[in-house]
């Protein structure tokens, strides 16, 4: 009779000739014996004046830890972020904040660390602050600029801090302004403010920055078309990137066309006449004739005081957005009103309201809400 026993192995019973398999070792167990010795070592948070020592002693990693300060959701977060920012405001203000813009394939990343590089061998300090946009379906975002520019990434008077938007592009957008204010304390002298793509997040950039510079592709066809005129009328000057090899000739003919085209629009309110410069930032050719134009741009703005005109219009209009979005924030997060809007909106959709009427009464439930609290 065979042994059944359930540790014993059937082949090995004398039944069986000329086999036999080795006893297995016991089932390893699932969890680690040893994990509850383990200390986990969790970040200290860090007191608001910890914070703001470390920005002011140009500290990049209490700098970036602030930085997800401001850009987290959380309440108990927002509160500190705002200390942080008050306490930083004295210290900011004291650099030239350059927005960039461009049609994908302008080579922005490569401009970008360029240009940095350039700054950065003058003896400046430099921070990159892209508006990524994110997915609305995944809210994944592409983040990829530190791969973008590795040399530029790996300089100590360089910080690149890319901001996911989520979806909420006034949300990005002045959490990226209260950012630029901790990198001024930190010392950095230079921001640059990248934007991905030819959109509507460059009304907000352009509300944040001293310079907007456009940056466009050669070649790529009709050079004006699917660029908004409301782009080209905000942009302070107008690059050709790319201009090397048998690619000069053509950026010379659409630095032509743009200047024709920049002389179709109003005089500007900062005094400057926008120009339209050529440059290859692979192989850093006039990039310095770029940062040269800024430079004088900034010169001609303080000396007529548009520069501080338009830094104090800028403050008042973040004020402004901010209230819009922190009373939008509150309807939509209202309890009485989350469930207010699914019955309205039930209602809109089966033509049994209008959606005026619905909109106005909503309104009207949510301030006798406030009232009532």
């Amino acid at each position: 009779m065979i042994n059944k026993d359930e540790h014993h192995h059937i082949e090995n019973d004398p039944s069986y000739k000329g086999l036999k398999v080795n006893k297995g070792v016991e089932n390893a167990p699932t969890i680690n014996p040893n994990a509850n010795k383990r200390i986990i070592k969790r970040k200290r948070q860090l007191s608001v004046d910890e914070y703001v020592e470390g920005i002011l002693n140009s500290n990049v990693t209490i700098l970036s830890r602030a930085v997800t300060m401001v850009e987290s959701a959380l309440p108990e977060h927002q509160r500190i972020a705002q200390q942080i920012i008050e306490r930083c405001l004295p210290y900011a203000g004291k650099s030239i904040r350059l927005g960039i813009t461009g049609v994908p394939g302008a080579g922005k990343s490569t401009f970008i660390e360029s240009l940095g590089m350039h700054i950065i061998g003058k003896g400046g300090k430099l921070a990159v602050l892209a508006i990524d946009p994110s997915s609305e379906r995944s809210k994944g975002s592409i983040l990829g600029d530190k791969t973008r520019m590795e040399k530029l990434s790996g300089e100590k008077d360089a910080y690149i801090r890319p901001s996911p938007s989520a979806g909420s592009l006034g949300g990005v957008a002045r959490k990226t302004r209260e950012t630029i204010i901790l990198c001024e304390a930190a010392g950095f002298d230079t921001i640059f403010i990248e934007t991905v793509g030819v959109g509507q997040s460059e009304t907000a950039v352009h509300s944040m920055v001293d310079f907007f510079l456009l940056l466009m592709l050669a070649g790529a066809g009709d050079e004006l078309q699917g660029i908004k005129r409301g782009i080209m009328e905000m942009a302070d000057a107008i690059t050709i990137n790319k201009a090397d090899g048998q690619n000069v000739k053509r950026a010379s003919m659409a630095q032509a066309e743009y200047r024709s085209a920049l002389h179709l629009f109003p005089p500007t309110k900062s005094g400057w006449t926008p120009e339209v410069k050529t440059c290859s930032a692979l192989y850093h050719q006039d990039v310095d004739k770029i940062w040269d134009m800024v430079l004088e741009y900034i010169q001609l703005t303080k000396g007529n005081d548009y520069f501080n005109h338009n830094r104090r219009s800028q403050a008042k209009y973040w004020m402004i957005e901010s209230i819009n979005e922190q009373l939008k924030s509150n309807f939509y997060n209202h309890p009485h009103i989350k469930n207010a809007l699914k019955e309205n909106e039930q209602l809109v959709l089966n033509d049994e309201k209008s959606s005026f009427v619905a909109a106005k009464e909503l309104l009207d439930d949510y301030f006798k809400q406030i009232i009532n609290q």
